[in-house]
């Protein structure tokens, strides 16, 4: 059976939503001087053998505006957490407590700023990057669709016009995300 319009149309759709929840999720995990709990989301532990979230074997905590709180659940992992967090290219050092590990969130400076919203930078291109295939895929299933004699070719081009409104939304998206999160990073 021939796909219709509405059904590659919702599935673009979701792809595209899929991958401007991708960017605001990477965005989130770009430190901003202020402590969050998805700042560590990153973070991968070496453990029982095998590459692990942090979120898998801690749990995490915001007690103080300036300071992480890392609960490890087994003891015998607290030095592979701390190691992981000191590695994870976030600019921290987590300092340990038995099963606690103390994370304080240091003052960013001008050119870690700097560094910081390059990275945003890269992430709202990757995400850019995602859409624009999506519209590809999307243009390709509307070819074949044409091709089955499913739509015509006044309803291809109509269609085609369709996607690219949505595909220019949907990267407009990912650039106010890319400008609030630039905010939050050059923010004193």
């Amino acid at each position: 059976m021939a796909q219709t319009y509405d059904a590659v149309k919702k599935d673009l759709q979701h792809k595209m939503e899929v991958s401007i929840e991708h960017a605001r999720k990477e965005f989130s995990g770009l430190r901003t001087g202020r402590a969050s709990t998805a700042l560590l989301d990153s973070v991968v532990v070496d453990a029982y053998g095998a590459k692990m979230p942090l979120n898998q074997c801690a749990s995490v905590s915001v007690p103080e505006p300036r300071l992480l709180s890392v609960s490890v659940w087994d003891k015998g992992l607290a030095k592979s957490v701390e190691k992981a967090i000191r590695e994870a290219n976030l600019g921290l050092n987590p300092m340990a407590d038995g099963t606690l590990i103390r994370v304080p969130i240091p003052a960013l400076t001008t050119e870690r700023r700097t560094e910081l919203t390059k990275i945003a930078h890269k992430y709202a291109e990757n995400a850019r990057i995602a859409i624009r295939n999506v519209r590809r895929d999307g243009n390709e299933a509307l070819k074949k669709m044409e091709k089955d004699h499913v739509i015509s070719q006044d309803e291809h081009k109509k269609y085609n016009d369709e996607v690219q409104k949505m595909t220019d939304q949907y990267i407009a998206k990912v650039d106010d995300a890319l400008k609030n999160k630039e905010g939050e990073i050059t923010q004193v």
